[in-house]
């Protein structure tokens, strides 16, 4: 597996990640062992990127353990990076966000003794709170890397003020934000990652599973499954986007790959500062997306890749209440 560095603070990762929301949340029921099975055996092909988050275990810290349980035997080896941001005791009717600085650092001691390890690799602030200066929260996590608890400080889903007053306290290693073919919108931050040397990891790379050539009508999925209110299963952007992954496909077969390689090739094209983290249960899959770094697509294939898809998928990656406001 190639590796990429993300961002000046010497953060080196295999260059297709690991993505561990659906093991526990988000996509139908779960099963602890597959998910076990699962990151052992992106760990076995050359993966060491694995990102979780506090909020995938909703409180319990479920997906941190089984995380932290998976890679137990090969910590060493592998860069482990997870997320704070979120309230999950809040009242019903309270901000669930909170990233005031004393919360912070009671995550941080949560999720290392979820992790079983001595140090968080990657600490994003998982969303802007807009009732904390991002000063302080860099600030919070600069204290943790200072007292060798995490080594490098991510943002997920920021816009351009809010990274370049973060990195004027703690320099920025990340940002994290969904990037796809279907998902276009944050290229439009890459100028200001570029002049400030950050690093740029994509999350939900296939479009939330759309991008594999096997999406259904969103009411054949799972009553828990994030799909069924997901804006592009949505009748109308549906159609459309299967007929476009059709089309990639069809482009795909001529490189001798298929749908989800060319797409996680095609991320891999925009950058060298760039790093797709896919996420699955099954071990097929794995291996599929770990073959999507030895496909080399040329100048040709980007841009059939453009004529097909110029802007992006049809339909939003979020229903509007749920949309990220970048600033």
């Amino acid at each position: 597996m190639q590796r990429r560095t993300l961002g000046s603070q010497g953060l080196t990762v295999s260059a297709i990640g690991y993505g561990s929301m659906g093991l526990t949340m988000a996509y139908g029921p779960t099963d602890e062992r597959a998910g076990v099975e699962a990151v052992r055996r992106a760990h076995e092909l050359g993966v060491t990127f694995f990102d979780t988050a506090e909020l995938y275990g909703g409180g319990t810290g479920s997906n941190e353990i089984l995380l932290g349980k998976a890679l137990k035997d090969v910590r060493d080896e592998v860069v482990l990076a997870t997320k704070f941001g979120f309230d999950l005791t809040a009242e019903p009717n309270g901000s669930v966000l909170n990233s005031r600085p004393d919360h912070i650092r009671k995550v941080a001691d949560n999720s290392l003794r979820y992790l079983d390890t001595d140090r968080i690799d990657v600490f994003y602030q998982h969303r802007v709170d807009p009732n904390v200066p991002i000063e302080e929260v860099a600030g919070a996590v600069k204290e943790l890397i200072d007292a060798g608890k995490v080594k490098y400080f991510g943002l997920s889903e920021a816009g351009p003020q809010t990274i370049r007053r973060a990195h004027a306290v703690q320099p920025v290693s990340v940002l994290q934000t969904e990037y796809s073919l279907f998902a276009r919108e944050v290229e439009q931050l890459f100028p200001v990652l570029e002049e400030l040397g950050i690093g740029f990891v994509a999350y939900s790379p296939l479009g939330r599973g759309f991008i594999t050539g096997n999406a259904k009508p969103a009411e054949q999925y799972d009553p828990t499954d994030y799909r069924n209110y997901d804006p592009r299963w949505q009748p109308g952007n549906f159609e459309k986007n299967v007929e476009a992954v059709d089309r990639l496909g069809e482009l795909a077969k001529t490189k001798g790959a298929t749908v989800s390689q060319l797409a996680l090739a095609w991320l891999l094209a925009q950058g060298q500062h760039i790093v797709p983290i896919p996420g699955t249960r099954s071990a097929a899959r794995i291996e599929e997306n770990a073959g999507a770094a030895d496909v080399t697509l040329t100048e040709a294939d980007l841009a059939a890749i453009r004529e097909i898809l110029p802007r992006g998928g049809f339909g939003a990656r979020y229903a509007a209440m749920a949309m990220p406001t970048w600033i």
